[in-house]
């Protein structure tokens, strides 16, 4: 199948008015995508402790730096999506640890962006990669997105790829949008 530059929702490059990272559709089967990422930069925070509670911590402290909680008191555009991932093992040595990022939004570089005060807000940049992706609506708890990952298995095998990494959950609308109305991905790398 050829790529495509836009997603047919439009999620590409943008959402709602919020920009997000460009990427191409390499192949689709059925709801899952296999998709090439742009390399992009990151804000990102790692803590430990359980998945929702890291979630909900880390969109604080990155709301934080974005809106303004920084060296030099700079608004940041907001982007989407939200992600959540395992963090590195060594990153925290005890026990759960989940890494939050949020999306720099483009022409912004890590020598231009403002210092947070924050200890721990790292500014990352992900290089290019390819990831299985699984769109869906509703709310994304910990036990819908663990059979939705089931589906998302299912969708790489039927590619014939193989994951090389941890599942994400990626998140693109505020907590107060109606949950049908939600778009949540979950994600896994390819090599």
């Amino acid at each position: 199948m050829a790529a495509a530059s836009v997603a047919a929702d439009g999620v590409a490059g943008g959402y709602r008015g919020y920009e997000a990272p460009d990427y191409t559709v390499e192949a689709r089967a059925g709801d899952v995508e296999i998709r090439r990422y742009a390399p992009h930069l990151v804000a990102e925070v790692t803590l430990a402790g359980p998945r929702d509670g890291a979630l909900r911590q880390g969109f604080r402290i990155l709301a934080g730096y974005i809106f303004g909680k920084n060296a030099s008191e700079e608004k940041i555009a907001m982007t989407v999506p939200v992600t959540r991932q395992p963090a590195v093992a060594a990153a925290v040595p005890d026990g759960d640890a989940w890494t939050v990022s949020f999306v720099v939004p483009r022409g912004r570089s890590q020598s231009d962006l403002p210092e947070p005060h924050r200890e721990g807000i790292r500014l990352t940049e992900r290089p290019a990669e390819r990831l299985a992706v699984l769109a869906f609506s509703g709310l994304a708890t910990e036990a819908r997105i663990a059979r939705q990952a089931r589906r998302l298995d299912a969708g790489i095998a039927a590619l014939g790829e193989t994951p090389s990494g941890a599942l994400r959950a990626m998140w693109y609308d505020d907590p107060f949008t109606l949950p049908w109305r939600r778009r949540n991905e979950i994600a896994r790398p390819l090599p």
